[in-house]
């Protein structure tokens, strides 16, 4: 089976001999494919200790504890739809440990759902599962692993059928049970319609600060209404907003985001839809090394008073360790890249393309790239 996912594997694995492991990520972007491998299932066939709170006899199961005896390991998926799940993994995990162990997963983000109620801090280890990158699709990837990724986004099912129809079939499933049913289980929304109209308008501000004021006036619903609905959609691993970087030495914007989405297959203007690609490949990255070393990563853009704007800007501990600007085609170098670059004295700084030339020094001034080649020097996972 095709996952992609073994650098995940390795550490989540180690993990759950320490603590709870909670493996956050999108609907179907490989969450239960990841537990069954780590349950040693046999292709084709669902280990009894895999508990599914959308199943109705493994609902009973686990408010039974009924948890099969020979399994070391018991994966928990979609548990976070129990309004009292934090006090049962809480109680598996005093109950169980160090003889079991749990593997909690879901399509939506448990590090907020847990809020609230007895505390699991210190009770667990939370990773953050990706679409497929580049360097995923192949040891040496090429410009036409990027070409199908840009077409059909990174998740598992659509990427790898490679077909028009199944991709659009497969979205309006995807979407259609995400706010049918993964938003109802956890949200009080009564607007579920207005929710699928700003889910269809999003795909077009991608790559320009989002203004929700524009979303209200477009809907005709509060400022209120629009922020939460767009919370609710980063909560649902849906899409991701980005905040702004910068200090003293520039007039930075302060309160601009930019929205991206996990499926970039979504965005359908080919400028945007690459921006988006990039964007996601390096959060992955941030998350990567959020996840496994500790370190406080953030992943931003630049963009002053004067409309001067880089793309992206990655931060570790608050400081700038590359920064990265996307051309579709292989132009000159941005000038903000360069004027950002020596004000807020950024190490490396990339401009990355969708062509074949390869030139500069990120070190000493910008270095132009194709976007391949960027991912597989800076090894992204």
């Amino acid at each position: 089976m095709r996952t992609g996912k073994r650098y995940l594997f390795d550490n989540v694995k180690k993990s759950l001999q320490e603590k709870m492991v909670f493996v956050g990520g999108p609907r179907q972007v490989g969450k239960t494919t990841l537990a069954f491998q780590l349950l040693g299932a046999e292709k084709g066939s669902e280990p009894p200790a895999y508990l599914n709170w959308d199943i109705a006899a493994h609902r009973q199961a686990i408010m039974r504890e009924e948890y099969p005896a020979e399994s070391a390991l018991i994966a928990f998926d979609e548990i976070h739809k129990f309004a009292r799940w934090r006090e049962a993994m809480k109680g598996f995990y005093d109950r169980y440990y160090p003889k079991k162990h749990a593997l909690v997963t879901g399509s939506a983000r448990l590090d907020f759902y847990r809020k609230g109620g007895d505390s699991l801090v210190g009770r667990y280890h939370y990773f953050r599962l990706h679409p497929f990158s580049l360097c995923e699709m192949s040891a040496k990837p090429t410009r036409e692993d990027l070409d199908q990724l840009l077409r059909f986004g990174g998740f598992p099912e659509p990427l790898f059928a490679g077909s028009e129809r199944g991709w659009r079939l497969w979205q309006k499933q995807r979407v259609s049970r995400v706010l049918e049913e993964d938003l109802l289980s956890l949200e009080r929304v009564r607007e579920v319609s207005l929710l699928g109209l700003l889910l269809d308008a999003l795909p077009a501000k991608v790559g320009s600060p989002l203004s929700l004021q524009s979303l209200r006036e477009d809907l005709q619903v509060s400022h209120e209404s629009i922020q939460k609905w767009v919370q609710i959609f980063e909560n649902l691993y849906l899409c991701f907003r980005l905040p702004p970087f910068g200090t003293s030495a520039i007039r930075a914007v302060k309160k601009e985001q930019k929205l991206y989405f996990w499926d970039w297959s979504q965005v359908a203007e080919p400028g945007a839809r690459f921006e988006n690609c990039v964007a996601s490949h390096l959060l992955k990255y941030c998350h990567w090394i959020e996840d496994t070393e500790g370190y406080d990563m953030t992943l931003a853009y630049i963009r002053d008073t004067d409309k001067r704007e880089v793309d992206f800007v990655v931060l570790q501990d608050q400081k700038p360790l590359f920064a990265v600007e996307c051309k579709v085609g292989e132009k000159s170098v941005s000038p903000a890249l360069r004027y950002f670059r020596e004000r807020l004295l950024i190490p490396k700084s990339y401009q990355v393309h969708l062509g074949e030339k390869d030139y500069g020094d990120e070190e000493k001034d910008v270095r132009v790239l194709p976007f391949v080649t960027f991912c597989r020097e800076l090894s992204l996972p």
